[in-house]
C-alpha cells in the first residue's frame, strides 16, 4: 500500500530546490548570528594591540557584574580604582583575572586562552543549532557531524580553560 505522506526522493525538482535554498538560508544565518554575538567580545580579546591589558582583582559582586581595582600591564595604561567585568560562573571575589579594558575604560574582558574560548561560546552554540538544520532539512550528515563536533569541542575546551 503506498504511503500518503510522499517522500523527499519523489518530490518535484522546484520542492526539494526551495527546501534546500530554504533550510541552507536558516543554517547560514544561524551560523552568522552566532559569528556575530561571538565578536562583540572576541574583537577586544584578540585584537590587542594598543588596548589596555591588565590585571583585575575582583573586589566585589553583584548579580550580572563584578568590580574590582585595575592593575595595568601594558604600556600606556594607568591604574583605575574600579572597572566592571562580566560575571560568570569563572569569576569569584578575591580573584585576580587577565583583562584587556573596552576603549571607554570602564568595562573589562577576560583575556588569554580562556578569554578568548570564552568569547566564541555563542558560535559554539549556534553551530550545534546548525548542526540540526544540516542535518534535518539539508539532509547532509557528514556535514552535520562536523558541524556538531566542531560547536562541541569549542564549548568543551571553553569550559575546561575557563
Amino acid at each position: 500500500m503506498p504511503s500518503a505522506v510522499p517522500s523527499s526522493r519523489g518530490s518535484s525538482p522546484v520542492l526539494r530546490l526551495c527546501r534546500f535554498a530554504t533550510m541552507g538560508t536558516v543554517a547560514a544565518l544561524i551560523l552568522v548570528a552566532g559569528v556575530w554575538a561571538s565578536w562583540g567580545t572576541a574583537q577586544y580579546v584578540m585584537l590587542t594591540k594598543g588596548r589596555e591589558r591588565g590585571t583585575v582583582e575582583v573586589g566585589r559582586c553583584g548579580a550580572q557584574t563584578c568590580a574590582g581595582p585595575y592593575a595595568p600591564s601594558s604600556r600606556g595604561s594607568q591604574p583605575r580604582a574600579e572597572v566592571v567585568l562580566e560575571k560568570s560562573v569563572a569569576v569569584e571575589e578575591g580573584g585576580t583575572y587577565p583583562v584587556v579594558l573596552e576603549p571607554d575604560g570602564e568595562r573589562a574582558v577576560r583575556s588569554g586562552p580562556a578569554g578568548i574560548l570564552y568569547a566564541w561560546v555563542p558560535l559554539g552554540g549556534a553551530l550545534l543549532l546548525a548542526s540540526v538544520v544540516v542535518a534535518g532539512g539539508l539532509l547532509r550528515t557528514r556535514a552535520a557531524w562536523v558541524l556538531a563536533s566542531s560547536g562541541a569541542v569549542l564549548l568543551t575546551a571553553a569550559f575546561l580553560a575557563i
